[in-house]
């Protein structure tokens, strides 16, 4: 089992439309038994994502040990995907972690499920807070989304600067350019200076999701912005494949 973090210091980089396009490809293309985790109070990957009958307890219950997680997890009709949704009591999350005193609380609830997944793929908030410094410690790569611009490369800069200093380099670290627009000089040059980073195109498409509630590989599979999700999950495996 191999837990993937989609995390970014900044919000509105495309972090959730990556988390879930990826745990698709992860269910689909690859045949996992794929558990999508939303732990971002917004609960966009909840929302993203049509379920059934809601979960009566509310999410902040599985980090207080109050409920197991399995209690919150629900199937998305999608073959082997699962999502543990998430709710608005996340939004002191910050505060229970730091109440508790536990730092590896999180990889401790993401064992007791381990077992019945191939990939846990975890929709993260944003910020360099507990919460964050509980996914690091709990993920085996953490995937970073970066539009190309001088602020989004700053705040990746961060990360990689504080996952080296506070957890000595243990987590992977995988960036991606997201939103990506060719057109654009600035884009061009991000590219350029970072040829080997994977690349999401800006598309209309992925914005029809928030419509549609889906991932792009059940609406539009033949889209380069899919096709473009597909080659970076392949590539995801292979760098699994040697951790």
């Amino acid at each position: 089992m191999c837990t993937i973090a989609i995390y970014s210091l900044k919000g509105g980089v495309g972090k959730t439309s990556l988390a879930v396009n990826l745990a698709w490809c992860a269910a689909t293309l690859s045949s996992r038994r794929t558990l999508l985790w939303d732990l971002d109070a917004q609960a966009a990957s909840t929302f993203l994502i049509k379920l059934g009958k809601r979960p009566k307890r509310l999410a902040d219950a599985v980090y207080e040990e109050e409920v197991k997680a399995g209690k919150l997890i629900r199937s998305t009709g999608i073959d082997r995907l699962d999502l543990l949704v998430a709710d608005r009591s996340l939004r002191g999350l910050d505060g229970l972690f730091r109440s508790i005193g536990k730092k590896k609380r999180l990889a401790k609830i993401i064992s007791t499920v381990s077992s019945e997944y191939d990939r846990i793929i975890i929709d993260c908030p944003p910020g360099l807070t507990e919460t964050s410094d509980q996914i690091i410690r709990a993920a085996d790569i953490v995937i970073v989304p970066v539009i190309p611009s001088p602020l989004s490369r700053r705040a990746f800069n961060e990360v990689a600067r504080h996952i080296e200093q506070h957890h000595k380099g243990r987590t992977a670290i995988l960036p991606v350019h997201m939103m990506v627009d060719r057109r654009r000089n600035l884009h061009g040059a991000a590219l350029d200076e970072n040829p080997d980073w994977p690349a999401i195109p800006y598309a209309s498409v992925v914005e029809q999701m928030a419509d549609r509630r889906e991932p792009l590989g059940e609406f539009a599979p033949r889209s380069p912005a899919a096709q473009a999700f597909e080659r970076l999950w392949r590539g995801i495996e292979k760098r699994i494949a040697k951790l």
